[in-house]
């Protein structure tokens, strides 16, 4: 959801003046984490 929001135009500021309960941190870790997601080759399912 908050990459949806970031590609859609708001800003960071906008996005925590909807979301009080995040912070910039959180805004930050997430574009961190999807960046390392996209760096990924392959998915392997594991069998529990």
């Amino acid at each position: 959801m908050i990459l949806e929001l970031v590609a859609s135009g708001m800003s960071f500021t906008e996005i925590l003046a909807d979301y009080s309960d995040l912070e910039e941190d959180d805004l930050k870790a997430c574009l961190d984490f999807s960046a390392k997601l996209i760096q990924v080759k392959s998915v392997m399912r594991l069998v529990a």
